[in-house]
């Protein structure tokens, strides 16, 4: 793997506050770390805020390391605050994206324009939950807001979060729910607090709630997705936005949505990635996002032409072919550029589904899909993040499963850079059935590597406000979004479009076994013209970062991705395991250590089978303080509802703080 070059001889000297207190109008206060320049307060920079719930103190701890000193360095102050209720900062966090949240970051950008060592001017940058709240509060619109780096993020809550995927429920809704859950009810550091440490987490624990059972309970796109999509008023969003995310990421979509939509100065950049910030992400290759970083931050916040504005909007990574694997640290290719979206580089190529292929000439006859309902165990996870084996496997593991349709051999090389569509006329035996398409690319040795995927409820055909049973076996128009991809296939390579109506353990099952009938389906792929890559750009630097955070590593991590069968039950269990090991960070002595399970278990006969069960340990200790945290959440697909179970306990070295339980059914709405 390519490693960060470690800066630390920077154009201005750094200098570190550790934690200041940031006052809300309400009298709480927000912990704050903060790096600048030792002179800021005789020549003031720019603040770059990064405002999220993770952790300053020890859940970004490393990534804040490489970034903000390395802003510092170069003229700007690095700005890590902990929201509301998270962290070290007082109050109680009651969810995500909330009017508050937003709230309180109008309150931090204007304390932090009016420091005697601010300029006025602030950018926000942030990845996923950073990335959400700094395009919510541009749209918010405030006066020392100058710009906008956001990662891995959406402009709609609904369509593309960890929610659901077409309308179809996400298994990481709930993967996320438990995660969330786990990170809102940990405690504040008594170094930073003080001994009211153990009352503030009490408080956390008592008031914050199970917000997964808020999420469950909204199953259209309403008011509470609504709330925090600036796809709602793009015009609201005036400051630059540079939108940034890579391919294995479950946000990508939106950033070609925005580039369409938002009428701002704006830029895209999207690579091979999971889930990470670009100068340490995989796959590779990574480049030296913290110095675009600063083009950006020098064009729009101090006003030096960089000229980042006069290239192109659109700069994307095309990938080529590589083997199927869960652990893809690489994916060549090529970088090319748009001047807009959608390009003008793209023409449409239909692919027509018949009963025995997938070929250029189209058919009237009918395709039947009645799939088991463990199809899917193939996929990747929604979002990879890069850390454990969360990518796709070789898809011949889905034969059987789900129903192949191929291309012959490619007599000439094909490029698809877009979304492919499928669309189709569906008659489902059912009211509600969902539909998932992946598309592969199948090497001349045989093995079939995921290009792109993509599902749909059929009740959300014509919007997700407003889910419409399907009339039992009368045929429904529909269309089928992929995900965006940019991608080479070479000739001699075939392509395979697998259908099935599950894709478990990705999405949740439907309420009852469905079986489709497919007709006049057809596939459009936004094909590529190599001529046509755009102008030659720069070639971006080797990644850069600051020194990295001093850790001593007590114990190793490890990771496993597992598929059992129960011969006798029958029952097929799905399991996703990670431990980060035992870490001492020698700045503030904490030793942390996580470990997260996710187990999904299902028959392939039944739906209602469906069980999933995601749980997370963390662990924190200093010399003689400790605060442990266990937590997990269990959903039950049932013909009728949701059965939500959960369960909270912490401790600390006197043994238990608290323990709670939950446990709710709700209503299954046509999902």
């Amino acid at each position: 793997m390519q490693a960060i070059a470690v800066k630390t001889d920077f154009p201005r000297k750094v200098r570190e506050i550790e934690n200041t207190w940031i006052p809300m109008p309400d009298g709480t206060r927000l912990a704050a770390r903060i790096w600048l320049p030792e002179d800021a307060e005789d020549n003031p920079v720019p603040a770059i805020l990064e405002y999220l719930p993770y952790r300053k103190r020890d859940g970004t701890v490393e990534r804040d390391h490489l970034t903000h000193p390395y802003f510092a360095g170069h003229g700007y102050a690095g700005v890590r605050v902990d929201m509301r209720g998270s962290g070290d900062s007082e109050g109680v966090c009651l969810g995500e994206y909330l009017l508050q949240e937003q709230d309180d970051a109008l309150a931090v950008i204007d304390w932090l324009a009016a420091q005697p060592w601010c300029s006025g001017k602030v950018g926000m940058i942030g990845i996923s939950w950073g990335g959400f709240n700094g395009l919510q509060v541009a749209a918010r619109q405030p006066k020392a807001l100058g710009a906008v780096i956001s990662l891995c993020s959406t402009d709609d809550r609904y369509a593309d979060d960890i929610h659901f995927m077409g309308g179809a429920m996400l298994t990481d809704k709930l993967a996320w729910g438990a995660t969330a859950f786990a990170i809102a009810n940990t405690p504040p550091d008594p170094e930073i607090v003080g001994d009211r440490w153990r009352d503030m987490w009490v408080q956390r624990l008592e008031n914050n709630g199970l917000w997964f059972l808020d999420w469950v309970r909204h199953q259209r796109r309403d008011d509470l997705y609504r709330h925090g999509s600036i796809c709602e008023d793009y015009a609201a969003v005036q400051v630059p936005v540079y939108a940034v995310g890579g391919y294995a990421d479950g946000y990508t979509n939106p950033i070609f949505r925005m580039m369409q939509n938002l009428s701002c100065p704006r830029k895209a950049l999207v690579g091979p990635w999971a889930h990470k910030y670009p100068h340490f992400a995989t796959p590779e290759p990574r480049i030296g996002f913290l110095q675009e970083c600063l083009r950006w931050w020098d064009q729009h916040l101090k006003g030096i032409d960089t000229g980042i504005m006069e290239e192109p909007m659109i700069r994307a990574w095309v990938q080529e072919p590589t083997a199927p694997s869960p652990e893809s640290t690489e994916r060549p290719g090529r970088w090319i550029s748009a001047a807009g979206w959608p390009s003008a580089a793209t023409r449409e190529t239909v692919l027509h589904v018949t009963p025995d292929e997938l070929s250029e000439t189209a058919s009237d006859a009918a395709v039947q899909i009645d799939c088991p309902e463990n199809a899917g165990h193939a996929a990747q996870t929604w979002c990879m993040y890069g850390a454990d084996p969360d990518g796709p496997l070789d898809q011949n593991r889905e034969a059987g499963r789900m129903a192949f349709f191929e291309t012959a051999p490619l007599d000439q090389d094909l490029e698809i850079f877009g979304f492919p569509m499928l669309h189709v006329k569906a008659a489902s035996d059912v009211p509600q059935a969902n539909l998932a398409a992946v598309l592969s690319l199948v090497a001349p040795d045989g093995r079939a590597t995921l290009v792109s995927f993509g599902t749909l409820n059929l009740t959300h055909r014509n919007g997700h406000a407003t889910p419409e049973p399907l009339p039992p076996g009368q045929a429904v128009e529909a269309v089928l979004q992929l995900n965006v991809i940019g991608q080479r296939i070479p000739a001699g390579y075939r392509l395979r479009l697998a259908l099935s109506q599950a894709y478990w353990p990705l999405i949740f099952p439907s309420p009852q076994k469905a079986r489709l009938t497919l007709t006049k389906a057809r596939l459009v792929l936004p094909s590529h013209d190599p001529a046509q890559d755009g102008p030659a750009l720069a070639p971006f630097d080797p990644p850069e970062g600051a020194a990295p955070l001093e850790a001593e590593v007590l114990r190793p991590g490890s990771g496993h991705r597992t598929l059992t069968l129960d011969y006798p039950t029958g029952l097929e269990t799905y399991t996703r395991y990670g431990d980060t090991g035992e870490s001492l960070h020698k700045h503030t002595g904490i030793t942390v250590h996580y470990e997260n399970e996710d187990r999904f278990e299902m028959h392939p006969d039944d739906p209602n089978s469906a069980r999933a069960t995601c749980r997370w340990t963390k662990h924190y200790r200093r010399d003689d303080w400790l605060a442990e945290l266990d937590a997990s959440v269990t959903v039950e697909a049932l013909r009728d509802v949701w059965r939500v179970t959960a369960r909270l306990e912490a401790r600390d070295a006197n043994g238990t703080v608290l323990a709670r339980d939950w446990n709710e059914d709700i209503p299954r709405d046509h999902v």
